[in-house]
C-alpha cells in the first residue's frame, strides 16, 4: 500500500466518531448497515454522520451500496487489514506480541487466551431457538465455550416442547431460563466474545451496546413456534430447528479461532449464517 494512501486512511480515523464507525462496520461484516442504524448505534445526528461517512469513503475505508431507497455502508475489509498489517510490520517489527497484549489480541478472535470463549445467542422470545443453541454449545464446546441465551422481548418461560426435546437428547436443562438481553449489557455481566442472532426479528432490532466489542453474526433459522398443522408437524419443525442449529454450532466449534485474525473470522461466521435452511422432514425419535 502506498504511503500516501496509508496516511490518508489514518487521517480519516483521527476522529472519535470515525473510530467508532469503523469498529461498528467491521463488526457488521460485508453486508454493512443502513445509515439510520449507524446513526442510532453511534449516537450522532444524520447531518454529522453524512460528513463522517464521506470522509471515510473518500479514504477508501468504507463503501456505500444502494438497496432501493436505502443506502447501506460496509467496511472495506481489505483496507482495514492493510492498516493493521502496516502497524504489525512497522511498529511491532513484524511481531505483534512485542507491542503488548492489546495489539497482539487483534490478530485472533479475542484476547481471551486462557478463559473459555463467551457466546450469547439472541432471539426475540428466548423460548425456543436461542435456548437450544445455548444448550448445544455448552455441551459441544466441551469447556472451550461458555454459552448463554437471551431475548429482546423474552417470553419469561422456556417452551415445554423445547425442554422435552433437549431432555430426550440428554442435554442438561436445569439452568435454562428465558431472560432479557439487558442482563448482558449491565455492569458486571460476562465479557462477551461472540453474539449470534438466531431469529430474523432480533437481527433487525437495535441491540444494546455489548462490552468488549464482541464479534456478531446472524444465524437465522425458522421459528418452530410458527409451524402449522398438528403435533407431528410441530415436532418435525422443532427437530429441524435443532438440526440446523447443531450443524452451525458444530462448524463454529471446529474453527481455528486462535489462528484467524478478527476480519477473517468475521467472514467465516457470516458464511455459517448463510448455510441453507433445508428441513429434513423427520422428527427426532423419542
Amino acid at each position: 500500500m502506498e504511503l500516501r494512501d496509508l496516511a490518508g486512511r489514518f487521517a480519516a480515523l483521527s476522529h472519535p466518531t470515525r473510530v467508532a464507525l469503523i469498529r461498528l462496520l467491521v463488526g457488521a461484516g460485508p453486508g454493512g448497515l443502513p445509515a439510520s442504524e449507524i446513526a442510532a448505534a453511534v449516537g450522532v445526528a444524520p447531518s454529522s454522520l453524512s460528513f463522517h461517512l464521506r470522509e471515510m469513503e473518500g479514504a477508501g475505508l468504507i463503501r456505500p451500496a444502494r438497496q432501493g431507497r436505502v443506502i447501506r455502508y460496509a467496511a472495506e475489509l481489505d483496507a482495514v487489514r492493510g492498516l493493521a498489517a502496516f502497524l504489525a510490520e512497522t511498529c511491532c517489527d513484524g511481531r505483534p506480541e512485542l507491542c503488548g497484549e492489546g495489539f497482539a489480541g487483534t490478530r485472533g478472535a479475542t484476547p481471551a487466551a486462557t478463559r473459555p470463549y463467551t457466546v450469547l445467542f439472541l432471539c426475540t422470545g428466548n423460548s425456543h431457538r436461542s435456548v437450544m443453541a445455548e444448550a448445544i454449545l455448552n455441551r459441544e464446546g466441551a469447556g472451550r465455550f461458555r454459552a448463554f441465551s437471551a431475548g429482546s422481548h423474552p417470553e419469561g418461560t422456556v417452551a415445554p416442547e423445547t425442554l422435552d426435546l433437549l431432555r430426550r437428547l440428554d442435554y442438561p436443562i436445569a439452568g435454562l431460563r428465558s431472560k432479557s438481553w439487558d442482563e448482558f449489557a449491565r455492569p458486571g455481566a460476562p465479557a462477551l466474545d461472540f453474539v449470534f442472532t438466531v431469529c430474523d426479528a432480533a437481527a433487525g432490532e437495535i441491540c444494546p451496546t455489548w462490552p468488549g466489542q464482541p464479534l456478531t453474526a446472524h444465524w437465522g433459522v425458522p421459528d418452530p413456534a410458527r409451524a402449522g398443522g398438528g403435533a407431528a408437524e410441530r415436532g418435525i419443525a422443532l427437530s429441524d430447528t435443532y438440526r440446523m442449529l447443531a450443524n452451525r454450532i458444530g462448524i463454529f466449534v471446529n474453527l481455528p479461532l486462535r489462528s484467524l485474525d478478527r476480519l477473517a473470522l468475521q467472514q467465516r461466521l457470516d458464511e455459517i449464517g448463510r448455510l441453507p435452511r433445508t428441513p429434513r422432514l423427520t422428527p427426532i425419535a423419542a
